[in-house]
C-alpha cells in the first residue's frame, strides 16, 4: 500500500525518466530522431567502442555521454534542435512511457504533492514533456550552448548518480517539505533512493515498483 499525504508542509515526489516513467532509455532515440537514420547509424559505428567501454565498466558515464554528444550534436542550430526536442517530446515520448511509473505520478499528483524530474537525459526535450505533464519543477543534463549552436557538451555534470542526490538536495535548500517520495529503476539511482523517506524501485521481474531498502 502506497503511503499516505501529509499534512501541513507539502509532500515531494522524485522520478527518474528513463526505465522509470518510460520503458527504456530515450537518449539514443532522440539522436536518431535528430539526424535521421543513415546520419544516426553510420555515427554509432563510430561511438559503438566508447559504448562498449561504458557497458565494460573501464569508461565514466558521464566521460561516456560526453564523447557521444559531441558526435552527434556538435554544431546543431539550437533553433533546429529545440524544435526538434519539442516534437520528440510530444510525438515519440508517449509511445514510450511505462503506464505503472505514470500511474504514480498521477496519484502524487492527484495528491497534490510537488513532483519534480529527475533525469540524466537532455533538457532540450525533457523540459517540454515535462511542462506537459504538468511536473513542477526539472533536474537534468543540461546541454552547453556555443552561440547559436548546441556544441555537444554539457554544462557542469552529467545528472547521474551521486550527482542526482547531490542536485535534490541544493533543489531542497531553503524549502520546508513534507514526505519526500522517490522513484527509479537502476543502481544509478540508488543514491536518490536513499536521500528520501520513502524511495521505490521499478522490479522488472515483478512488474511493479517495491520499497527500497
Amino acid at each position: 500500500m502506497m503511503p499516505g499525504a501529509t499534512h501541513g508542509a507539502p509532500s515531494v515526489a522524485f522520478f527518474d525518466f528513463d526505465g522509470t516513467l518510460t520503458k527504456s532509455d530515450t537518449l539514443m532515440p532522440f539522436l536518431k530522431y535528430v539526424v535521421g537514420s543513415p546520419t544516426y547509424y553510420t555515427k554509432l559505428a563510430l561511438v559503438s567502442p566508447v559504448l562498449a567501454a561504458y557497458l565494460a565498466k573501464v569508461l565514466r558515464n558521464d566521460l561516456a555521454k560526453q564523447l557521444v554528444l559531441r558526435h552527434y550534436l556538435a554544431n546543431q542550430d539550437i533553433g533546429v534542435l529545440r524544435t526538434k526536442g519539442d516534437r520528440f517530446s510530444h510525438d515519440i515520448v508517449p509511445t514510450m512511457l511505462r503506464p505503472e511509473g505514470m500511474d504514480r505520478l498521477r496519484w502524487h499528483q492527484k495528491l497534490g504533492h510537488i513532483c519534480v524530474l529527475v533525469s540524466a537525459s537532455l533538457d532540450v526535450y525533457l523540459n517540454s514533456w515535462a511542462h506537459n505533464e504538468n511536473f513542477d519543477d526539472v533536474i537534468c543534463t543540461q546541454l552547453q550552448l556555443d552561440s547559436s549552436k548546441r556544441n555537444g557538451k554539457i554544462i557542469d555534470k552529467n545528472c547521474f548518480g551521486k550527482e542526482k542526490s547531490a542536485r535534490i538536495e541544493l533543489w531542497k535548500k531553503g524549502k520546508i517539505l513534507g514526505e519526500t517520495f522517490a522513484y527509479g529503476d537502476t543502481l544509478g539511482d540508488v543514491p536518490m533512493l536513499s536521500s528520501v523517506d520513502h524511495g521505490y524501485m521499478w522490479n522488472r521481474k515483478q512488474g511493479k515498483f517495491v520499497p527500497f531498502t
